[in-house]
């Protein structure tokens, strides 16, 4: 059976930066709105660059000024309303670039987070029944935060902030000679090389922090829906230790990442300084020799101050990026996951016309060494009702697994009216079948949603006809909020027998040409049990129906009855003729009869 593919450090670099092309489409959506804020990117770009000019003409123009009450009102005051107007149009032009990209980067988180919870859905039973749920919850959300960042700052800062230190140093080449040039150069050059090398080193303790974050969590998950369990077994201490444990390497993480960071702040501190105090030592001179003027010093120590400032804060957003890309690693590789259950491409509409159902010499393994199903043949006769029955482990419960086709089979094949079901789409099969599970795990809402839930679209009206139909009526009349109760998490607010009827509603209200009913009625004291009986024969009349069950007297009824014994069919019959042949049928009979007598 084909394996999900688990990503590698060797490929996570490439993977991350195909990440980032892949969100591209999503910046390209809104065309108009994308090329309005880069224009007034360049804008803001060419007012930064200009407000070192317009300062060096304030402070030469108030140098050659004489004392006096005459020369002070001659101040240039146009050249310093400019430079505060520059100043303002700068800032104003972001805020405005950043609204108009907002819409863009918020579109594509939730465009991306749809595509993920989409694709989770998916995904295949066997990638559910290993998740975890807390640890997948923090990959959906680091990576969708992460998304924004990436898109926000790679397009309105990285390629901006180069040119800028592209513009500057050729201001420097060209006015005041190619020292400065060079110093300015050398350090953005040594700048940029240490924070990329310390950054990439950085990266492994940021990935483990994500790692003990996720962790932590799940314990925290798990426990929280686990919580009757840790009660009844009195094991609060127990949990906690457990996660005090996780929650101690999240913090062992995080201190590796939080000294890191001290080294690569401190790192980058220092080339800056050295770069600043050499370029002010080279214009100091300049204004000692007469060679500069003092508005040059201050253009120089403006330009510097303006330049390390996005360079200090392209490192930033280059750490950010690195940890970003990083945060999106496991959400992407979610997306790289390929079910292993999938439709053919040519998969045609299931179209039903009888309901008859064939399972044709069907076998399944989810590892060769151990056999689940092994060469199980039978036929469900349209409108007909066929029970499975046999001793916990047979794989009575995996055939209707695989008539879902949640797996694809080993050998053999199920086909519906004569359709293999391979053949179809999984949407349309599933539509056709409904279910009232063994385990039924209901939504934190209403109990009357989470009968609709059977079928979205349905009125009120026909819920209420299905809530009657299910026997719910009555009980829900006793409760304080009626409809509107809430059943808690995973319906923990209802007994088992109530959660299976108000599966048995959804069913109902879903009414399908093909049911199947895994033990529907094994969590049911005996008068609910024939009540709710009763109400699915009246539902399965003239339906296909498929019936996995423990209890025997709950289906003699049934059209066909198939025994099963590790992974096998034994024995097939009417429940008189099973009887007659004395076999393991018989012998199941003869024990729960003695069980009801005692």
């Amino acid at each position: 059976m084909r394996k999900h593919r688990t990503m590698t450090d060797e490929d996570i670099n490439g993977f991350s930066w195909q990440s980032v092309r892949s969100l591209i489409p999503y910046i390209l959506e809104y065309k108009p709105r994308v090329a309005l804020a880069l224009f007034c990117l360049v804008l803001a770009k060419v007012a930064s660059v200009g407000l070192p000019f317009i300062l060096k003409h304030i402070v030469d123009d108030l140098e050659q000024m004489d004392d006096g009450l005459v020369e002070l009102l001659a101040v240039p005051v146009a050249l310093v309303v400019a430079y505060g107007a520059v100043r303002f149009f700068n800032v104003i032009l972001g805020e405005i670039r950043d609204t108009l990209f907002g819409r863009v980067t918020e579109r594509a988180m939730r465009r991306v987070g749809l595509k993920l919870f989409e694709h989770l859905h998916n995904l295949d039973l066997d990638f559910h029944l290993n998740r975890q749920t807390g640890g997948l919850s923090r990959d959906m959300e680091r990576g969708t935060t992460g998304i924004s960042f990436l898109m926000r700052f790679m397009v309105f800062n990285i390629v901006p902030i180069l040119l800028e230190l592209m513009f500057v140093v050729v201001i420097f080449f060209t006015q005041y000679g190619a020292e400065f040039a060079l110093i300015t150069l050398a350090s953005i050059v040594a700048y940029v090389a240490f924070t990329a090398v310390a950054t990439e080193w950085r990266t492994k303790f940021v990935r483990e922090a994500n790692k003990a974050d996720s962790a932590s969590n799940s314990r925290a998950i798990d426990s929280l829906l686990n919580y009757e369990t840790v009660k009844y077994f009195n094991n609060e201490q127990y949990e906690s230790d457990r996660y005090d444990h996780e929650l101690a390497a999240w913090e062992q993480a995080r201190r590796k990442n939080r000294l890191t960071l001290f080294g690569l702040n401190g790192g980058q501190a220092l080339i800056i300084s050295i770069a600043m105090t050499s370029m002010l030592l080279l214009a100091a001179n300049g204004v000692v020799e007469k060679e500069m003027t003092l508005g040059d010093f201050v253009l120089i120590n403006a330009f510097m101050m303006q330049l390390f400032m996005p360079l200090n804060f392209l490192g930033f957003v280059y750490r950010e990026i690195k940890g970003s890309l990083a945060n999106i690693e496991n959400m992407f590789d979610l997306l790289a996951k390929t079910p292993k259950v999938q439709d053919k491409d040519d998969a045609h509409e299931l179209l039903i016309k009888q309901g008859e159902i064939v399972f044709d010499r069907v076998g399944f393994y989810y590892n060769e060494q151990r056999q689940i199903i092994q060469d199980v043949s039978f036929t469900i006769r349209p409108g007909q009702k066929l029970a499975v029955v046999g001793e916990s482990g047979a794989g009575k419960s995996t055939l209707v697994k695989l008539l879902f086709r949640f797996y694809d089979l080993t050998s053999g094949k199920i086909t519906i009216d004569g359709q293999d079901i391979t053949t179809i789409s999984q949407s349309s099969l599933r539509k056709s079948i409904g279910i009232v599970p063994q385990d039924t795990v209901l939504f934190n809402d209403s109990i009357f949603e989470n009968i609709r839930y059977g079928a979205p679209s349905a009125t009120d009206e026909q819920v209420w006809q299905a809530i009657k139909h299910a026997h719910l009526y009555e009980f829900i009349q006793k409760l304080p909020e009626k409809e509107q109760t809430k059943v808690g998490e995973r319906g923990l607010k209802l007994s088992g027998g109530e959660k299976q009827r108000v599966a048995i509603a959804r069913t109902i209200l879903k009414s399908p040409p093909i049911l199947l009913f895994d033990e529907a009625t094994s969590s049911l004291d005996s008068e609910s049990e024939q009540a709710i009986l009763t109400a699915l024969d009246e539902i399965a009349e003239g339906n296909t129906s498929l019936v996995i069950a423990h209890r025997l007297s709950t289906i003699i009824d049934a059209d066909v009855i198939v025994v099963m014994a590790n992974g096998r069919v034994i024995e097939t019959g009417t429940h008189q003729q099973l009887l007659a042949v004395n076999g393991k049928y018989a012998r199941m009979w003869a024990m729960q009869q003695n069980e009801a007598e005692e």
